[in-house]
């Protein structure tokens, strides 16, 4: 069954609006996380902490928190 132009032409519209979507996306997420990391480093991290180390002691931190707020 072959398809007409008109289906061809949409997914191809298709294709390009969700190709465009995840670049827009991943350069949102990614100029996000540049300015996170640069926030941890700056004003979170004990010393001679790394952001990384910093943000799993905060995450901890945090579900601690929780976990006393419900008892």
């Amino acid at each position: 069954m072959a398809k007409s132009k008109l289906v061809k032409a949409n997914e191809k519209i298709a294709e390009s609006v969700t190709g465009s979507f995840q670049k827009i996306q991943d350069a949102v997420i990614g100029g996000y996380t540049k300015i996170e990391d640069k926030f941890v480093a700056q004003y979170l991290t004990h010393e001679g902490e790394s952001v990384t180390e910093a943000k799993v002691r905060l995450k901890q931190e945090q579900a601690e928190r929780e976990n006393n707020k419900t008892k």
